[in-house]
C-alpha cells in the first residue's frame, strides 16, 4: 500500500516523508503521540505558542536548510541571548566581555584575557581530563564556579569531574560585547509555532497519531516495504543489549497574570540550591505582547522507561553499547534508522533537516 512506513512525525520523519512524496513515492506517517511535530511541538495557550518540549531556538549556517524551512514557515528575527541568574546576580550568556565586565570589572578584552589565565596558570591544568578541567581552562575558577558547575550537574545529575570534557568544547566564549549566543549565520522562530510548520511539511500525505510502532510491528510493516524508524534504536531491538542513557526533562508550566515575568525568554538559575535549571517565558520568542504570560520551569532528570528521551549520555560506555546495536541495524533489511534517537546522537534542528533530506536525496527517483 505504501512505499515507506515514517515512524515518527518529529522534523526527520516530517522532513523525510515530503521529499520522498514530492519524488512520487508513497508515505504513512504514524506517531504513538497525539500530535505531530515531535519534541518541536508547539501548543497555543493564551494566544502564546508554547514550546511543549523545551525551547526549540532555529540557527544554522546551512543555506540550503534555511531555504528549505523558509517554504514552510515564515521566521522571526529572534536572537538567543540567555541570561544567567546566581543567586539574583545577573550574567550575560554566552560568555561575552558583559560577562567579564560584572564578574570581575574589567573593561578590555586583554583585561578578561590576563585574569582568566591568570586563573588558569593557578588551576594549573595542562591536559584537562573532565568538564570540570576543560571549563576552567576556558573561563576560569570564578565563571566556572558560579555559572557552569551547578548548572551543568544538575543538567547531567553527575559531578563535572566525571563528565566527559567534550561536552563543554564547543561553549562559546567571546572577548566583544555581544549576547548572541550562537555564530550561525540563519537564527529565528517559527511564527504562529513549530507545529504549524510541520503541519505544512506534511500536506498531502497521510498520517495516523496515537499509533505505536513497536506495538503493532507485524501489522504495520505490512503495509510498506520500507520502514523508516526515528525511535530510540535500543528500544527497536528490545534491549537486547541493555539500556542506552538518557536524560529526560520535565516541564512544570504555569500561566501568570503579568504581561512580563522574567524580562527574557531564557533564564538559567546555575546556584545549586535551585532544583530548576531554567525557566522559559514563551512570549518572547515571538515578541509577544498578549496580557498574560506562560512560563515552564525545567527540571533534569534521570531517564527510565516510561519517560521521554531528550539527551544521549554520550560517554564512552553508551558509545560502545551504541555501536553493538548500529551494527544490528546495519542487517536489518528495509529499515532506515535516523534521528535523534534512531542514531543515538544529540542533533541540532538544522542538522536532524540536514540528514533527512541528504537520505531522501540518496534514494532519489
Amino acid at each position: 500500500m505504501y512505499d515507506y512506513l515514517v515512524v515518527g512525525a518529529g522534523l526527520y520523519g516530517a522532513v523525510f516523508a515530503r521529499e520522498m512524496t514530492d519524488k512520487g513515492y508513497k508515505c504513512l506517517v504514524i506517531d504513538k503521540r497525539p500530535h505531530i511535530a515531535g519534541n518541536v511541538y508547539t501548543e497555543e495557550i493564551e494566544n502564546i505558542n508554547v514550546h511543549k518540549y523545551g525551547a526549540h531556538i532555529f540557527h544554522t549556517s546551512e543555506k540550503q536548510v534555511w531555504d528549505y524551512v523558509n517554504r514552510f514557515a515564515e521566521f522571526n528575527r529572534y536572537t538567543n541571548a540567555p541570561v544567567a541568574n546566581y543567586k539574583g546576580e545577573i550574567y550575560n550568556l554566552p560568555f561575552n566581555m558583559n560577562t567579564f565586565n560584572k564578574m570581575w570589572g574589567v573593561i578590555t578584552p586583554n583585561e578578561a584575557r590576563a585574569k582568566i589565565e591568570q586563573q588558569r596558570a593557578a588551576a594549573n591544568i595542562d591536559n584537562p581530563k573532565n568538564l570540570e578541567e576543560q571549563a576552567i581552562s576556558l573561563v576560569g575558577i570564578d565563571i566556572y564556579e558560579k555559572l557552569i558547575k551547578h548548572y551543568t550537574e544538575k543538567q547531567w545529575g553527575r559531578p563535572c569531574s566525571e563528565l566527559p570534557s567534550f561536552i563543554i568544547r564547543r561553549l562559546p566564549v567571546r572577548f566583544i560585547y555581544d549576547n548572541n549566543y550562537f555564530n550561525d549565520l540563519y537564527q529565528g522562530i517559527a511564527i504562529g509555532g513549530y507545529t504549524k510548520m510541520v503541519e505544512k511539511m506534511l500536506e498531502g500525505i497521510e498520517v495516523r497519531l496515537n499509533t505505536n510502532y513497536l506495538e503493532n510491528r507485524q501489522e504495520l510493516e505490512k503495509f510498506a516495504k520500507t520502514v523508516v524508524y526515528t525511535g530510540p534504536i535500543d528500544e527497536y531491538f528490545g534491549y537486547s543489549k541493555g539500556h542506552l542513557q538518557y536524560r529526560s526533562v520535565r516541564f512544570e508550566t504555569e500561566i501568570l497574570d503579568t504581561d512580563n515575568f522574567q524580562g527574557n525568554a531564557v533564564v538559567n538559575y546555575t546556584d545549586g540550591d535551585t532544583p530548576y535549571t531554567r525557566i522559559i517565558e514563551h512570549k518572547h520568542f515571538e515578541f509577544g505582547t498578549q496580557q498574560k504570560t506562560v512560563i515552564s520551569r525545567e527540571y533534569s532528570a534521570e531517564w527510565k522507561p516510561g519517560d521521554e528521551p531528550y539527551y544521549p549520555v554520550n560517554d564512552e560506555k553508551n558509545g560502545k553499547l551504541y555501536e553493538e546495536y548500529k551494527k544490528m541495524a546495519e542487517k536489518e533489511k528495509n529499515v532506515i534508522f535516523g534521528g535523534r534517537l534512531g542514531e543515538y546522537k544529540y542533533y541540532d534542528m538544522d542538522k536532524v533537516i540536514l540528514s533527512a533530506l541528504q537520505k531522501a536525496e540518496s534514494i532519489g527517483k
